[in-house]
């Protein structure tokens, strides 16, 4: 539905994502979820080389999973559908080549601090806060926010904020690591663009690859960038040249 989407800008070497439901205070449904996971796909095959993600308005970010989509579920579907594919969705979010720069322009509650946890550099604009009030409900943080956003923020935190029912206003999350720049409200987007110009200055391959490695070591997708890395060596290696050649010339490769 228009109003209840995810889109996407290309602006140069930038790709902007936005969470697009502020009547609901862009609370996440499954065409929302689904729209995250064809948001990845899109940018991770663009020339854009830094991702923005943000929410729609001036009141929240995200406030997590809709309640109305999900509590009428059975507890196997619950488990196998809304968790699953948020998980897909949040992991695409996450693993993207390009690094992303999300901007709390408002209250990032829940699953909304989840999706915020994918990024690899958060902006909090002065009036945001931020928890994880699952438990309150009688449910738990369900898209990765004991397993992500503990590798990402610290066990801590996410105690304080998940166990203890804690909510932080900007300044606070930016005391204890939840984010890492407080802006003025109104301002997260320009602030967001400065710093994505300094990521910009840098060189993008090796930015790709450092974000692929700090993945690793947080238990991020491990396998896959050490296959990717090695991958990439592999694929431009002269034996590579040379066994290409051999094949489609049906002789003996030299690999002298």
């Amino acid at each position: 539905m228009e109003g209840e989407r995810v889109r996407i800008e290309i602006d140069g070497p930038v790709a902007i994502i936005t969470v697009d439901r502020p009547a609901k205070l862009n609370a996440l449904n499954r065409n929302m979820v689904a729209g995250l996971a064809e948001a990845c796909r899109t940018v991770e095959h663009s020339s854009a080389r830094a991702a923005i993600l943000t929410g729609a308005g001036a009141r929240s970010f995200c406030a997590g999973g809709d309640i109305a989509d999900w509590s009428g579920d059975s507890p196997e579907a619950f488990g196998r559908f809304w968790i699953r594919e948020g998980h897909a969705a949040f992991d695409a979010l996450a693993r993207l080549r390009q690094p992303l720069v999300a901007v709390l322009n408002g209250d990032c509650l829940g699953g909304g601090l989840e999706l915020a946890a994918c990024a690899d550099y958060r902006i909090a604009e002065r009036h945001a806060r931020l928890g994880l009030p699952e438990a309150g409900l009688g449910i738990i943080p369900g898209w990765s926010g004991t397993q992500r956003a503990v590798r990402r923020f610290g066990s801590r935190a996410v105690r304080r904020m998940a166990l203890f029912g804690e909510t932080f206003q900007a300044e606070e999350a930016l005391g204890i690591g939840l984010v890492d720049l407080v802006c003025d409200t109104g301002g997260g987007m320009d602030a967001a663009r400065k710093v994505v110009a300094r990521l910009l200055g840098r060189s993008p391959q090796a930015s790709e690859t450092v974000k692929m490695l700090v993945n690793a070591a947080e238990g991020e997708e491990r396998e896959r960038v050490l296959e990717a890395v090695a991958g990439q060596l592999a694929a431009g290696s002269r034996d590579l040249a040379e066994g290409l050649d051999a094949f489609r010339n049906k002789r003996k490769p030299d690999y002298s």
